[in-house]
């Protein structure tokens, strides 16, 4: 629209002044922007404008009543009576062509909303038509032509003539990319009578075609193509109707695995058009006979016809349109992924063939190529889940994790060892530089993730002398790791103020220090006590959980579930800091001290009740949120607790605090 009327005012008027005035502008918007007298243009013109403007603005009363993004149906609004003498009045005394064709779209759409909800009104005797007919002839068919003939179709539809409506919707739909959504929205075939007749109303095969094509969209896209083909083998109307074969079969499979995952239905379909497809591509007289060998290859691909898929890509290789990049980067995405699946070892020679594709998808992942639309993301990931299947069945298990990295492999050290031997490697094959262009870590993070392993198995020596390697200080903690709570609450240690930063390096060289002290037999308790403290809160269940956070470590979340099973146990296990509460335990010199340390070795003893769980294979894919542990798991320290701490402060500081603990004493 705005456009249009951009060109009738010779573009004088500026785009956004128009845009606002026929889109957003209230009327008393108009009279003031009409009034002021600001617009630059041909005086005759802008009033005409105006005064069409006026009408427009009083017809939405009745004709643009939906509100934006509702969801319920809204009002009908009978059209003013009177509102048809001024549209009749300025249709009769405009001189103005392009005004006049506009004013003839008020009336027709007024007709239509008038005569909408008499179903019973027959076509002889309906204004919407009868206007429409009246000065079909009078203006050009351009896009206004077509918004106005949309509401015949609609008069059609409201008075169950759906042939003649679906056939005038195609004709709309047909006309320009712009008209076809609300076309194709209004298009509903009823009966395959109704169908039928549908059919007998088309003048041309073109508009045979265009009927069919529509009733491919959404019903019986295989149907469609064959009636289209035989019209015209040549038609773009065929193309959509391909791709939209292409979609459903991706959607069914894609929801499972792959083929296996169809219902018989399905698989009969794909069949069906696999069939179909192919023996189309074989003739070879389409408009782009390469869009059908490339789809029926794929369709072929997806059935497992391997042999046949590549007899068809190899039919589409010098067909391709080398100027188009899209499609000659489709093909090679197709070609790749067939020879991917086809792979049943790989070896020197494999490897060289493979650097080339490698490397281009690796471009395309990191932006440093890009081609517009293409869609790869599936295609590359499913293609590198095949080769590391493939070399983790041949024991080369560097090579699988370069190309999908997996945590299970983190789990030996070892196979560590080999990836930074291979990091390091001074001089790497084409294929090892290509490979590693997937794999996501670097040195660091591998010297890193092996300070954490060793910090949880309490090497802290050999833990700092990694972590230093790995030239990272590590993460911030959110709170200090050597205090504790009876009751854990990382909010409240977080919203702590705390007298200077922890870092993951400060917090090994601070357990280190204590470590040596109780060697030495120097403040055993306070010392023993704190180093629990920080690997209690270092755990899953601490406050400073962040001290796992490094690249390799932490690859799905904070909750159980989200950590990677393969260091589910270690991330979740108290047992460390349980052994330090018990040397603590063992140097205390008061009541009070042994009953904190008991407590907090009860706590310890309680998690490990929870990681019975939470490590069970079951529970690894991320979707359990609520664990039930029957019965209720008090354990060994809180009969300690009850029977020879009962007497201590902090015994009545567990009975408030801790509910467990009070059940327990309540049954006991």
């Amino acid at each position: 629209m705005v456009s249009d009327w951009y060109s009738y005012f010779d573009k004088k008027v500026d785009s956004g002044i128009l845009n606002h005035l026929l889109l957003k502008a209230s009327a008393a918007g108009i009279d003031s922007a009409y009034q002021s007298n600001s617009l630059k243009a041909d005086k005759k013109k802008l009033k005409a404008f105006f005064d069409y403007l006026s009408l427009a603005k009083s017809a939405e009363k009745f004709a643009a009543t939906d509100v934006m993004y509702s969801w319920e149906p809204q009002p009908a609004v009978k059209p003013p009576v009177e509102f048809e003498a001024s549209l009749v009045k300025s249709f009769k005394k405009s001189k103005d062509a392009f005004i006049k064709q506009r004013l003839w779209f008020q009336l027709v759409r007024y007709y239509y909303f008038s005569e909408k909800s008499d179903s019973t009104l027959l076509p002889e005797a309906s204004k919407t038509l009868k206007t429409f007919e009246a000065s079909k002839n009078s203006f050009p068919q351009n896009m206004m032509h077509y918004r106005t003939l949309g509401y015949v179709a609609g008069w059609h539809y409201q008075h169950k003539n759906y042939a003649v409506s679906n056939y005038l919707n195609s004709l709309c739909y047909n006309y320009s990319v712009e008209a076809k959504i609300p076309s194709e929205w209004s298009f509903h075939p009823q009966e395959e009578a109704d169908w039928n007749k549908t059919l007998t109303l088309a003048k041309t095969n073109e508009e045979r075609a265009t009927l069919w094509h529509m009733l491919g969209i959404n019903y019986d896209p295989l149907r469609a193509i064959g009636q289209i083909e035989a019209l015209d083998p040549k038609s773009d109307k065929l193309d959509l109707l391909l791709a939209r074969i292409i979609n459903i079969t991706e959607y069914h499979i894609s929801g499972g695995n792959g083929l296996s995952s169809l219902d018989s239905a399905e698989k009969r379909e794909l069949k069906q058009n696999t069939t179909a497809i192919s023996n189309i591509a074989l003739k070879n007289n389409t408009a782009k006979p390469y869009f059908w060998n490339l789809a029926a290859g794929y369709l072929n691909y997806l059935s497992h016809n391997y042999t046949a898929a590549k007899t068809f890509y190899q039919a589409a290789k010098p067909q391709l349109p080398p100027g188009d990049k899209l499609v000659m980067a489709q093909y090679q995405i197709l070609d790749w992924v067939l020879y991917v699946k086809e792979l049943k070892k790989i070896d020197p020679e494999v490897e060289a063939k493979m650097v080339a594709p490698l490397n281009w998808f690796a471009d395309l992942k990191t932006g440093k190529d890009t081609i517009s639309s293409l869609r790869f993301a599936y295609a590359l990931d499913s293609s590198l889940h095949q080769i590391a299947g493939i070399y983790k069945k041949q024991g080369e298990l560097v090579k699988a994790n370069a190309l999908e990295n997996y945590t299970d492999f983190y789990i030996q050290n070892n196979n560590i060892e080999q990836m930074k031997t291979l990091l390091q490697k001074p001089n790497k094959t084409a294929f090892e530089k290509t490979m590693l262009r997937y794999y996501p870590f670097d040195l660091q993070d591998l010297y890193y993730h092996q300070a954490q392993v060793l910090a949880y198995q309490d090497k802290i020596d050999e833990a700092i002398a990694m972590m230093t390697k790995s030239e990272s200080e590590g993460d911030k903690m959110l709170a200090n790791p050597f205090t504790m709570r009876i009751n854990d609450c990382h909010d409240c240690d977080h919203q702590r103020k705390q007298s200077k930063e922890i870092y993951s390096m400060d917090v090994l060289k601070t357990i280190q220090l204590m470590k040596s002290q109780i060697k030495k037999g120097t403040n055993v308790y306070e010392n023993a006590i704190l180093i629990a403290n920080a690997f209690y809160n270092m755990s899953f269940y601490g406050n400073s959980r962040i001290f796992y956070s490094g690249e390799v470590m932490q690859s799905g979340g904070n909750t159980p579930f989200e950590i990677p099973i393969a260091f589910r146990s270690m991330l979740l296990s108290n047992k460390i800091a349980e052994k330090y509460y018990l040397i603590a335990l063992r140097a205390a010199k008061t009541n009070e001290q042994k009953a904190r340390c008991t407590f907090m070795a009860s706590k310890c003893e309680k998690n490990e009740s929870y990681n019975l769980v939470y490590t069970k294979p079951e529970n690894s894919n991320g979707n359990e949120w609520t664990v039930t542990i029957e019965p209720v798991f008090y354990g060994a320290y809180f009969s300690i607790l009850n029977n020879e701490y009962d007497n201590t402060k902090f015994y009545q500081e567990i009975i408030k605090e801790c509910g467990y603990f009070k059940s327990y004493v309540n049954e006991h």
